[in-house]
């Protein structure tokens, strides 16, 4: 199978992680012929060295990948048109296809509502007689799974059981003698990727006074000031921005995860460890519904969900943070989240993983025409 995927990039690097995680995974797992269309190089580059920011097409592993811009380049569609999160191929290019449709996939954002079962995989005929068909990311039977690559709890297993191949990761980080060993000397080792509005200084001020110290690894660019912050039981460290194998790893590596978006959110799923996902912001604060929806399936205790609520609240979150932080790390409740972290991996890795999904989907619209 010949496939495009078009991805514009409004999340920074979830949009860009998604598409570039699919683009490899139906590349190298089932062997199509992929094709990255991109608007914002510089991103993408940021997240997978040997990306060339100006260049208008250029291969990477395997894939295609075209640099989106105002005026695309005039290429003929594949079997398999894939527009991530209704962004819109180019109209010159739907023209084209026009004359030899493809099959044609919204991939929608992740979402637990309920409502997504039921709109899975429905097609959408269009006034010039396209049907495009939407293809919804979820955590049950009725959607099209999480993006997961084969032997990825193995990988992850031995890589969590060896102590020093941690440690020789971070180093490799750029983690110094003193911050290795805070985290040797028993320090919670904790990933902190979120958006501007998160309360940073009360999840510090928390950790802080934590009774158990905390080593807080933080992206460089992502959460400014934030090394102020430090103190106490509290040791802030910077990592780079890096390949999204070495950004799994990291995950690995930590005891807990704050994440942001849907890339970075899946990921952390697939650590098995506790996360708090801060969701991408939307208007009239929709996202707390998807919130809400998420937490009614994730069975972490009442004290981390309070936890999670409070790291996305729009009003009062810092002093929500401070409460809810001590309690979710309080002995019982940190045990019972860690039991459920390791549930909900396995409860998810049961199930087909996206790629394999979208692939036999768009195989089996293929076969029907």
């Amino acid at each position: 199978m010949r496939a495009d995927i078009f991805c514009r990039v409004i999340d920074n690097y979830g949009d860009i992680g998604v598409c570039w995680r699919l683009a490899r995974r139906l590349a190298q797992g089932r062997g199509w012929q992929v094709r990255l269309w991109v608007d914002d190089l510089r991103a993408f580059a940021r997240i997978q060295p040997g990306i060339a920011a100006d260049a208008g097409l250029q291969r990477h592993t395997g894939i295609d990948i075209v640099h989106w811009t105002s005026s695309p380049p005039p290429l003929e569609p594949g079997d398999v048109a894939i527009e991530a999160f209704a962004c819109d191929p180019p109209a010159a290019f739907v023209q084209a296809m026009r004359a030899r449709p493809p099959v044609w996939i919204n991939l929608e954002y992740l979402s637990a509502e309920p409502w997504v079962e039921s709109c899975h995989g429905l097609p959408s005929r269009r006034a010039d007689g396209l049907v495009k068909h939407f293809f919804f990311p979820g955590f049950t039977a009725a959607t099209g799974g999480l993006l997961r690559e084969p032997g990825l709890s193995a990988e992850r297993d031995a890589f969590q059981a060896e102590r020093p191949r941690q440690e020789a990761f971070l180093r490799g980080l750029g983690l110094d003698d003193a911050a290795l060993a805070h985290w040797r000397a028993g320090a919670r080792l904790a990933n902190l990727f979120c958006y501007p509005h998160a309360p940073l200084a009360a999840l510090a001020r928390a950790l802080a006074r934590d009774t158990r110290p905390t080593l807080l690894l933080a992206p460089e660019g992502t959460a400014p000031g934030l090394e102020d912050a430090g103190g106490g039981a509290l040791r802030i460290a910077r990592v780079p921005f890096m390949p999204q194998p070495d950004f799994d790893r990291l995950l690995w590596c930590a005891d807990l995860n704050f994440v942001r978006g849907e890339d970075s959110f899946v990921r952390a799923a697939w650590a098995a460890r506790p996360l708090v996902w801060q969701i991408y912001p939307q208007a009239d604060d929709a996202h707390l519904d998807k919130l809400e929806a998420w937490l009614g399936r994730y069975p972490c205790p009442p004290q981390a969900q309070a936890l999670i609520r409070a790291w996305n609240a729009p009003d009062g979150a810092a002093q929500a943070v401070a409460a809810a932080l001590p309690a979710a790390l309080a002995a019982q409740p940190w045990s019972d989240w860690q039991a459920a972290a390791r549930a909900w991996d396995a409860s998810q890795a049961a199930r087909p993983d996206l790629g394999d999904a979208l692939a036999d989907f768009c195989a089996e619209l293929a076969r029907k025409r």
